[in-house]
């Protein structure tokens, strides 16, 4: 049986990441995880005295595998900002496109931001200040980056599919 491949989406909060992870995710019948969904999942259990920091991304890394050996694609989305969990989802599989959502209008961006519902029950959205103060890490290799505010979210599917294509 061929693995499925991998579809990682990053970026901040407010790029978009979202609405471009669907579409791919329906198109490839793929497995649609989405760290945000994991996290409030496992502060709503009640069972964390503080909010997860790794806990969501274990839990999403460990699900990726799974679905991975059975064949089947996964589109994971999350804000992937440091190295390390970077190198974990790739470590997750052996076809795996790494893409980075980024919105090179900071006005544009920080609507998104500050304009957007959360889609989570009981999700508490970043705001502006958390999104310009959080920790990004420099990608340290090659990636897919695609810029929201110049591309179309049909166009950032296209280019996604197209180069998970050529897994």
């Amino acid at each position: 049986m061929k693995p499925g491949g991998l579809i990682v989406l990053g970026g901040l909060p407010g790029t978009g990441k979202t609405t471009v992870a669907r579409p791919p995710a329906r198109e490839l019948a793929a497995a649609y995880l989405r760290i945000d969904t994991i996290e409030q999942a496992l502060v709503a259990s009640g069972e964390l005295t503080a909010p997860p920091r790794a806990a969501g991304y274990v839990t999403g890394y460990a699900l990726a595998r799974d679905q991975l050996a059975n064949g089947v694609d996964v589109v994971a989305e999350c804000v992937n900002p440091l190295k390390i969990t970077r190198d974990a989802w790739r470590a997750a599989g052996s076809r795996v496109l790494e893409v980075e959502l980024v919105c090179s209008d900071p006005r544009r961006h920080r609507a998104r931001v500050e304009e957007r519902a959360a889609g989570i029950p009981g999700h508490r959205l970043p705001t502006w200040r958390d999104v310009v103060e959080r920790e990004y890490e420099p990608w340290d290799r090659d990636h897919l980056v695609v810029d929201t505010a110049a591309t179309s979210t049909a166009e950032c599917v296209e280019l996604i599919l197209r180069d998970f294509a050529r897994l």
